[in-house]
């Protein structure tokens, strides 16, 4: 199955290496494997780690210009990925999918991308110059989420727009709904044009048959993937795979050496060579393990009173063609709660974080580190939740309609670069917005810089905010002011 000995984890051994050797370190960074560290954090973090904090020079190769231990360690991700090549990312997905945009768009050039795109998609954009062409999402109204883009949706909006450069799509999306991605495949493929792939929710798909298909299986060009989400690398930590064909592999080298950092955390990069292994080892297993607990959890909480939480039964709704289980949605406003309501209740009350929350639902997210006993003390929380509940008397959680795509007026990044003035945004109706709304977590937007402001946009921003959730992207806090495009001489 594998081309390369995937037991190797070259940078994590000349990491070893070095450490072991007790080489002298007269290079940055400052603390010197932990000797000028703050004794509080050093003695919490452990010498170990502040140990293999170093910095560019041959033995541990350069992530710029890799010939050595990294240059072999993404040959081994590639590998184990089904990739042709494979780039480390140390600033996250994000950074990796505005390296994704860069390299197949430049200024002028339309992109087609979905609606409920994560904010980093638009500063690719922003950073590109290129034109987006947004395509609504699916919404399941039960639960109040997007699920995805059909097949359909993207073959219109490529008749419509022949002369895009590239189609993204994001798959699976942050509550584990994926798209028909092969015959996306097939449809983009045929306007001799790239698929690039948000696939940040989806590293460990190509590891278990019992998951969605994986972005690089079903045949994209390129797609990023947050390994440190659901497998076992470090925060931060994530991966770039590109494909043969329809993108420039070196336009890709060439970009992420233009966005990340000259001094790399090699700590991340070894996370990244060691998660890789475990996957290709254990990965199946584990994965197994995993889905099992999900759909013990899902099972679990459907049983109690005024939760509910979404699985297979998704793929009879239209946008929704496969489901990773291991996205538990907890739709809570039969409780007569707000996701946010729930969300603190479990963080304050219990001590359990979920990943994220909106108006209706919390969104926990299980991976190879979650076991039966902390999957209990949720369901078990949960339940004494539900119990006080149904005491008092629930008010009614109505799901907000998302309001339509606003008019584009300019590009993000001709907006984003204007001369701008800041309003209330109470009083900016009409305006071109120069900033970003977003209910984040997940970062969809709600108004991109360039799209004119409306009405319907400024009630939804005043009902989330009275839901408590976190509504964020203008440089006011408090998202009273927005900032506006004031140089109308750009027209």
């Amino acid at each position: 199955m594998y081309q390369l000995d995937q037991t190797k984890t070259p940078l994590f051994d000349a990491l070893m290496e070095y450490v072991n050797n007790k080489t002298i370190p007269f290079h940055v960074p400052g603390h010197k494997k932990g000797q000028g560290m703050w004794n509080d954090f050093k003695n919490f973090v452990g010498i170990n780690v502040l140990s293999m904090d170093v910095t560019v020079f041959k033995q541990v190769d350069s992530l710029h210009k890799p010939t050595g231990a990294i240059k072999a360690a993404q040959e081994l991700a590639a590998d184990a990925y089904n990739a042709d090549y494979t780039f480390f990312s140390i600033h996250g997905t994000s950074g990796a999918i505005q390296a994704m945009i860069m390299s197949v768009v430049g200024p002028g050039d339309k992109i087609i991308i979905p609606r409920n795109v994560h904010k980093s998609v638009t500063a690719g954009i922003i950073l590109s110059g290129a034109a987006p062409v947004y395509m609504q999402p699916e919404i399941d109204n039960a639960v109040g989420v997007a699920l995805n883009v059909t097949p359909e949706t993207v073959e219109n909006t490529l008749e419509s727009n022949p002369d895009a450069k590239a189609v993204l799509i994001v798959n699976p999306t942050y509550y584990g709904v994926s798209t028909d991605i092969e015959k996306i495949v097939r449809i983009v493929h045929s306007y001799g044009i790239p698929l690039i792939v948000d696939e940040a929710h989806g590293p460990h798909l190509h590891f278990n048959s019992k998951l969605p298909i994986s972005a690089v299986d079903a045949g994209a060009d390129i797609c990023s993937q947050s390994t440190h989400k659901i497998i076992g690398s470090m925060t931060q930590s994530s991966l770039l795979h590109v494909r043969k064909g329809f993108v420039d592999v070196n336009r890709v080298k060439t970009v992420m050496s233009l966005l990340q950092t000259t001094s790399p955390s090699y700590i991340l990069l070894a996370s990244l060579d060691a998660a890789r292994k475990q996957m290709v080892m254990e990965g199946e297993k584990l994965l197994d393990q995993t889905i099992e607990l999900a759909s013990y959890a899902r099972e679990s909480i459907n049983k109690i009173e005024g939760y509910y939480c979404f699985g297979d039964e998704v793929l009879n709704k239209k946008g929704a063609y496969a489901f990773d289980p291991t996205k538990i949605t907890i739709t809570c406003k039969d409780l007569g709660l707000s996701g946010y309501e729930l969300e603190r209740i479990l963080a304050e009350k219990y001590f359990i974080q979920p990943e994220m929350s909106d108006l209706y639902n919390v969104l926990c997210v299980f991976s190879l580190g979650d076991t039966k006993e902390t999957i209990d003390k949720l369901i078990y929380a949960l339940k004494e939740i539900s119990d006080v509940q149904c005491c008092s008397l629930r008010r009614k959680i109505e799901i907000l309609d998302v309001p339509n795509i606003p008019e584009q007026m300019l590009t993000p990044r001709d907006a984003f670069n204007s001369m701008t003035v800041s309003i209330p945004l109470s009083d900016s109706m009409g305006q071109i917005s120069a900033e970003f709304l977003m209910a984040y977590p997940p970062g969809i937007p709600i108004l991109c810089p360039g799209e004119m402001i409306t009405k319907e946009i400024i009630d939804y921003v005043k009902a989330l905010k009275e839901a408590n959730l976190y509504v964020q992207g203008t440089e006011d806090p408090e998202v009273n002011n927005i900032k506006v495009v004031s140089d109308l001489s750009i027209f």
